[in-house]
């Protein structure tokens, strides 16, 4: 298992890599997954593109898009990336339909945001459509809070922020 691979009660979130490439491609190209992520849903190519970038955000900040499995099974994604909008390091999570409504979206994207925090990455944002319930019971379950709001594409985006616990940060720096 690669260091930066995490367990949770259910799953194992572990850095995603080239091996996942096929499973990813398929999930970000089902709408019912990927259709409201930034940029929506994604052909093989753009997948591709996603991939580099997601492991170069691993090699510059010790964090990024894990692959989330369980028993095996490649069921999504989360973690944080560079938004291209330059609003920060964001956290994203999609889950196949198959594994939706079961609580698996919020017990990854809450390992993924405390491996953002303890790598040194004091403030992570999160945005969603104000209509999508679904991800603000996420993000608001993580302990995500609104901070902001804007509007692109006629929807009303709600930007959430998480702030490191600065005492924890200083703990991790000084075992360091």
């Amino acid at each position: 298992m690669n260091l930066n691979s995490l367990r949770t009660g259910r799953l194992t979130l572990s850095p995603v890599s080239w091996r996942d490439m096929n499973d990813i491609a398929r999930l970000k190209a089902d709408g019912a997954a990927f259709g409201m992520m930034l940029g929506g849903v994604r052909n093989r190519q753009q997948a591709e593109a996603d991939m580099v970038s997601d492991i170069t955000t691993w090699a510059k900040h010790g964090s990024g898009m894990f692959a989330i499995r369980e028993n095996g099974k490649l069921i999504g994604i989360t973690g944080i990336h560079e938004r291209p909008d330059g609003r920060g390091m964001a956290l994203r999570f999609a889950i196949h339909p198959s594994a939706s409504g079961r609580g698996l979206a919020r017990e990854a994207a809450a390992a993924a945001l405390r491996h953002a925090h303890a790598a040194g990455i004091g403030r992570v944002i999160a945005i969603a459509r104000d209509t999508n319930i679904a991800s603000r019971k996420v993000l608001g379950g993580i302990g995500m809070h609104v901070c902001d709001s804007f509007m692109r594409d006629g929807h009303e985006m709600l930007v959430f922020e998480s702030m490191a616990d600065r005492r924890s940060q200083d703990s991790t720096e000084r075992g360091k």
